[in-house]
């Protein structure tokens, strides 16, 4: 990511991680959301390739925050 796209980015990564820790939420919602063809703003794809997203495995696959997520939360 250049300057111009952190700013952004990381404002709607906390957007997204808000969003999921308000309650479980299904894999196919956080997707239906989130995903994006910009690979400027892949803002999803960046949380789980931070480890920020834990994903169950199974049917209705619900997401939350790992710990790493939790604490980029109350960190700012």
């Amino acid at each position: 990511m250049n300057e111009t796209t952190v700013e952004p980015a990381m404002h709607l990564r906390r957007q997204m991680l808000e969003w999921i820790s308000e309650r479980p939420r299904t894999y196919s919602e956080v997707l239906e959301v989130w995903r994006t063809s910009c690979p400027r703003l892949s803002i999803w794809e960046d949380a789980c390739i931070d480890g920020m997203i834990e994903c169950e495995a199974g049917g209705d696959r619900i997401v939350t925050l790992s710990a790493k997520g939790r604490a980029f939360l109350s960190e700012r």
